[in-house]
């Protein structure tokens, strides 16, 4: 039985779209089982509802200051659909370090910068003022420091010296669609995921 992956986005989710190809060949090692969005108006709903598979809203502002309450309610939807790995794909909302060490091990997030540089927002933008020849994207496994677990895969794209921050975030996304469907199946290959390790999901988020 292959894992059952679930991914967080927050809007078009085209990472998670590069997921869902993947996972549409017979011999890729994971299925994609559930979409979960904090925003009711992401546009990768409709996506991923559109290639079969379940998709569901929960909104951040429902819970405005409850930030653990939202997580549990996303905790349990993953638990619901038989998930054992999360894949963040443009998921814009810090998660708590609570909800972080229930998924230990087990959540992987794409980055588009070439960690350890420019951590946080405005990736693109930061690289062009820092004038670096060099820039890219990381998938990484999540820990409670943002964008500061260890890194499975990398790839590194020129900057070029007429480049705005639009042509080379552009570079950079067709790059992140190629490295995070490898780097789930490596991680995959390299450390199994079984169904009985769902149990170890199942305390409470709190």
């Amino acid at each position: 039985m292959k894992p059952r992956v679930g991914v967080l986005i927050s809007g078009r989710g085209s990472n998670m779209q590069a997921l869902i190809r993947a996972a549409a060949n017979a011999d890729y090692p994971a299925e994609v089982a559930l979409v979960i969005s904090n925003r009711a108006d992401a546009v990768g709903l409709d996506i991923a509802r559109q290639h079969g598979i379940a998709a569901r809203a929960i909104p951040s502002r429902n819970f405005r200051t409850d930030r653990a309450g939202h997580e549990v309610q996303i905790h349990e939807a993953l638990i619901g659909a038989g998930c054992t790995i999360v894949c963040l794909a443009g998921y814009m909302r810090l998660l708590t370090p609570e909800f972080v060490t229930l998924w230990a091990g087990r959540m992987l997030n794409i980055h588009p910068s070439l960690l350890p540089a420019f951590p946080g927002l405005d990736t693109h933008a930061r690289a062009l003022a820092a004038g670096v020849k060099i820039h890219g994207c990381t998938v990484h496994l999540v820990t409670a420091a943002m964008d500061e677990g260890p890194i499975l895969a990398q790839a590194a794209v020129p900057v070029l010296p007429d480049d705005t921050e639009t042509v080379l975030g552009d570079r950079v996304l067709t790059q992140e669609h190629i490295i995070y469907p490898m780097a789930l199946l490596h991680y995959i290959d390299s450390k199994p995921t079984h169904p009985e390790s769902v149990a170890a999901l199942l305390s409470p988020c709190a």
